[in-house]
């Protein structure tokens, strides 16, 4: 690892840029954690946008629970440092999910 801090990305604005050389290492962490959970809850929300219309029929998965709907996906929650996958899909307004299984159930 370098001993000169790292230079932020162009497309970042100054107050971020400057908020977050002020935290704490603790914070930024905090931050970061936040902000990959955040980019990944938006990006399924396009993903639940585009799907297809309801009424059209799609294989249903071998592994998928009957209260599970087909256009259910997949995503990975991490909790206490450990990390789970779920079923999430949207009903109207709502973003629904259910419990899978851990990623790595040897750990």
């Amino acid at each position: 690892m370098s001993y000169e801090p790292p230079t932020p990305p162009t497309n970042l604005p100054t107050e971020v840029v400057n908020a977050l050389n002020e935290s704490a290492p603790n914070r930024l962490r905090d931050v970061a954690r936040y902000a990959e959970e955040l980019a990944e809850h938006k990006e399924r929300e396009v993903r639940l946008e585009d799907e297809s219309p309801e009424g059209e029929i799609e294989e249903r998965s071998d592994d998928l629970p009957d209260d599970v709907p087909t256009k259910a996906t997949i995503t990975v929650k991490e909790i206490n440092d450990n990390r789970y996958y779920y079923w999430q899909w949207r009903e109207r307004d709502k973003i629904k999910s259910k419990y899978k299984g851990p990623v790595n159930p040897d750990k």
